[in-house]
C-alpha cells in the first residue's frame, strides 16, 4: 500500500550519503568564465497552463514552442506541485498523495489514485499530463544485461535510453538532449547533429520508464521466500547522465531533473549514485562547483595535449586543455571530491606507453581517477578499440604515477548501446 511505499522511501533516504560542504573557500580561476547564463527558469510559469519544449541552447524564452495544453507532471518538483495544488484552493495533502502514487507506486493515471478526491483529481488531470514517452523500439543485447529503448517525445523527436545490469545494481543511462552539437569525432550522437534540449520532465521520465520495466520483476521477486541465496528485488539505483547530448549545455533542466530524482519522497536516487559526464564545458564545471552540486562529475579527456585533444573533441578549441584543467582544480578544491576522467582507448592513437605517461604527468597532482573505455564502433569513425593487453599496460603506467584507474565494463555493444553509440534520426 501507499503507506508502506512511503516508509520504504524514508529508509532509502537515510541510506544516502549527506553532501558535506567544504570549509575551504577557494578562489575562482581567472582563466575561465565562471557564470553561465540561466537559459530557463526553474519556476512554474504563470499564465496559461502549457507544456514547453526547449528548442536549443541560448534561445530566449519567447522562442519556446507549445505542443499541448497540459503541463508535464514530471517537470515539477514536489514543492512546485504543492504550490500548484494550493493555488487551486486544494489541500496540500493531495499533492503529497499524488506524488507518492506517481513516484512510489508507478501510477500514471489520476483515475488510479483512490485516496485523492474526485474533485481534486479531475481538476488536476485537466492541467497535468502523466504520460511517459512512448516506446518506439526495444532492443535486447546478447550479453543478457543490457536493453536499449528508442523513445518518442511529444513533438516527435526521438531519444535513446539504456538499462544496464551489473552485479548488485541496475543503472539507467539517460539522455539530456536530442542529438548533440559538440561533434566529438568518435561519438555517434555528435555525428548525428543537434535537435534540441530536453525539458526536466523528459529527463526524469527516462528513469521512470526504467523503473516501470523493473517493477513487474520486483513484484515477482518480492513474493519469493527470503533465503540466504535469494536475489534482491530489482530497483533502479544508479543514473548516469551519459546518454545523448552534453548535460552542461542544458544545465538548468539537467540540474532540476537531478533534484527531482534525488527527492527522498520520490525516486530517492542518492546523489552519490548520479554521475554527470561532460566533454569539458568549462563554465558549467565552475557553476557545478559554485553551486556545490553533490552529484559525481566525469570529464571526457581522451588526449593529453591541446592539439591531440582538439582533433578528437572540437570543443577543446573553445575551452583549451589548460582552461579545462584549471576548472577541474577549482572544482576539486571547492567540492573536496575527486573527478573521474574518461579516456577512450583508440588503438595506435592514444593507447601507447608514451600517451599513458603523458596523462599520468598531466593528472598526477589532481584528486582524480581515470576511467578507460575501449572505443565502441560507430559508422562515422574508422578507429579501432585497444585490446586487453594495451589497456592493462596503460593501467600499469597510470599506477606508476599514483593514478587509480578502471576499465569500463562493456555493455550492449552489439545493439549500439555502448558509450558513444547512441544516435537516432533527429525526428
Amino acid at each position: 500500500m501507499l503507506r508502506t511505499a512511503r516508509t520504504r522511501s524514508r529508509a532509502n533516504a537515510r541510506e544516502s550519503t549527506p553532501f558535506m560542504t567544504p570549509t575551504n573557500q577557494s578562489s575562482r580561476p581567472k582563466s575561465v568564465v565562471s557564470v553561465m547564463p540561466r537559459m530557463f527558469s526553474d519556476k512554474i510559469p504563470s499564465g496559461p497552463r502549457r507544456t514547453f519544449v526547449f528548442p536549443g541552447p541560448g534561445l530566449p524564452p519567447d522562442n519556446l514552442r507549445v505542443h499541448q495544453d497540459r503541463r508535464c507532471f514530471y517537470d515539477l518538483t514536489r514543492e512546485e506541485l504543492r504550490a500548484l495544488v494550493v493555488r487551486r484552493n486544494l489541500s496540500p495533502v493531495h499533492a503529497e498523495r499524488i506524488w507518492g502514487y506517481v513516484y512510489l507506486e508507478g501510477v500514471d493515471r489520476f483515475a488510479d489514485m483512490p485516496e485523492v478526491p474526485a474533485r481534486a483529481s479531475s481538476r488536476l488531470e485537466s492541467e497535468l499530463d502523466l504520460a511517459l514517452p512512448s516506446v518506439v523500439h526495444e532492443t535486447h543485447s546478447s550479453d543478457g544485461f543490457t536493453r536499449k529503448y528508442l523513445l518518442r517525445l511529444l513533438d516527435a523527436h526521438r531519444i535513446e535510453t539504456v538499462l544496464m545490469r551489473f552485479t548488485g545494481r541496475v543503472t539507467a543511462c539517460v539522455s539530456t538532449q536530442a542529438g548533440c552539437a559538440l561533434a566529438c569525432v568518435f561519438c555517434a550522437t555528435g555525428q548525428m547533429g543537434f535537435g534540441r534540449n530536453l525539458a526536466p520532465g523528459e529527463i526524469v521520465a527516462q528513469a521512470l520508464h526504467i523503473n516501470r520495466v523493473l517493477r513487474p520483476q520486483s513484484k515477482t521477486q518480492n513474493t519469493k521466500p527470503k533465503t540466504a541465496g535469494a536475489v534482491a528485488p530489482a530497483r533502479l539505483r544508479n543514473v548516469v547522465l551519459m546518454g545523448m547530448g552534453e548535460p552542461l549545455h542544458n544545465y538548468d533542466a539537467v540540474m532540476k531533473a537531478a533534484d527531482i530524482l534525488r527527492d527522498p519522497h520520490g525516486p530517492a536516487i542518492s546523489a552519490r549514485r548520479i554521475t554527470l559526464s561532460t566533454v569539458g564545458v568549462v563554465p558549467g564545471i565552475i557553476r557545478l562547483a559554485d553551486e556545490r552540486r553533490p552529484i559525481h562529475l566525469a570529464v571526457s579527456l581522451h588526449a593529453a595535449t591541446q592539439e591531440e585533444r582538439a582533433a578528437l573533441v572540437p570543443v577543446a578549441k573553445k575551452w583549451p586543455l589548460d582552461a579545462l584543467l584549471n576548472a577541474c582544480r577549482y572544482y576539486i578544491e571547492k567540492q573536496q571530491r575527486r573527478i573521474f576522467f574518461e579516456w577512450t582507448l583508440i588503438s595506435g592513437r592514444n593507447d601507447t606507453p608514451a600517451q599513458a605517461h603523458a596523462v599520468g604527468r598531466l593528472l598526477q597532482d589532481l584528486r582524480a581517477q581515470v576511467n578507460l573505455i575501449p572505443l565502441n564502433p560507430t559508422a562515422g569513425y574508422d578507429g579501432v578499440p585497444s585490446d586487453r593487453t594495451a589497456a592493462r599496460r596503460f593501467q600499469d603506467i597510470l599506477a606508476e604515477h599514483g593514478l587509480p584507474s578502471t576499465v569500463r565494463q562493456r555493455r550492449g555493444i552489439d545493439i549500439a548501446a555502448g558509450c558513444g553509440q547512441l544516435a537516432t534520426a533527429t525526428r
